[in-house]
């Protein structure tokens, strides 16, 4: 069986993963990539150095956001968001980075790895020497659509 996700599971999805693929698109070439992120209920939250991705967001800040939950190959679903690229400086910067410790915090407990991403977020925020300058960004969600498959 297959079907459409309901405003309340597609929230749910995007509020309970961490990993998605962003896809962006400019100067007639497509980039999909996947990200870490967190989302507060209107925007996903994200950080990078800044390299393709944030230079095609740049030029283009239209994006698409695809987040998953596999079960098994006929057990899935899946939430597709589409939205806005803004990068963000001063007092958002800081929520942006706050909003993704405290989500990557949370999943710490699950996978110790995760610390260091949460620090390496966190000490990019400050202006400690990073190996690419770390851009705080969030796409402002404009849509979203859901489906799964159950058998």
């Amino acid at each position: 069986m297959h079907g459409d996700l309901d405003q309340e599971q597609i929230e749910s999805i995007l509020k309970h993963n961490a990993v998605g693929r962003l896809g962006c698109h400019a100067n007639g070439r497509t980039y999909i990539v996947p990200i870490g992120y967190a989302y507060d209920g209107e925007f996903i939250y994200s950080y990078s150095g800044d390299g393709l991705k944030i230079e095609m967001m740049r030029s283009n800040p239209d994006v698409c956001f695809e987040v998953d939950h596999y079960a098994s190959l006929t057990n899935w679903k899946s939430v597709i968001c589409w939205g806005r690229f803004e990068e963000l400086h001063g007092e958002d910067a800081a929520h942006g980075v706050e909003v993704l410790t405290h989500r990557f915090a949370d999943l710490t407990i699950q996978d110790e790895r995760l610390l260091t991403y949460g620090q390496r977020i966190v000490a990019a925020s400050a202006g400690s020497s990073t190996p690419k300058e770390a851009v705080i960004y969030r796409i402002r969600v404009a849509e979203k659509t859901g489906r799964y498959e159950l058998k």
